[in-house]
């Protein structure tokens, strides 16, 4: 990947940001997706505003915005570290296959590495091909032990109000 860098995206980021995310709903969840002009300001308001609890990492090249991660540390960790949680890692079409995704991985381990962190971990979806591709070619270790459970929609509503 030439000429790439990345650092933590601020307010100021909000427009390239919103649409990233747009672009990854469009990805994920096609004609569902929220508008661009909703996904700016909730990118704005909320992801990066006074509500924020999560970080993101951004990702450019030749000053345009090509991808990004979204992460949190987390505690607790083995030996009294953090473990550096990445939530969702999403590159644009055009930056894709030229090394933008490791690129983005290998600056979330520097981040994980500077701050005493112990883990990176993250999930994959097990239709995203791609994906766990680059994750093995990477020497990542797939765990077998962990399950991935989840209260959407209605169900967490329901949970939360302990019906």
């Amino acid at each position: 990947m030439s000429a790439a860098t990345s650092r933590l995206a601020t307010q100021a980021d909000s427009a390239d940001l919103g649409a990233l995310f747009h672009e990854n709903a469009v990805h994920y969840f096609g004609d569902k997706a929220p508008a661009l002009d909703a996904m700016v300001a909730h990118v704005r308001d909320d992801v990066l505003g006074p509500r924020a609890n999560v970080e993101i990492l951004l990702a450019e090249q030749a000053g345009t915005a090509i991808g990004f991660a979204s992460f949190a540390v987390v505690h607790p960790a083995p030996d009294l570290t953090g473990q550096l949680f990445l939530k969702d890692l999403f590159v644009t079409a055009a930056a894709r296959g030229a090394g933008a995704g490791e690129f983005l991985l290998r600056a979330l381990a520097k981040i994980a590495v500077e701050r005493g962190c112990s883990r990176l971990d993250w999930t994959a979806e097990d239709y995203n091909p791609r994906a766990l591709a680059l994750y093995d070619r990477l020497g990542a270790k797939r765990l077998s032990e962990k399950v991935y459970y989840r209260f959407d929609g209605d169900a967490l509503k329901a949970f939360a109000g302990g019906d």
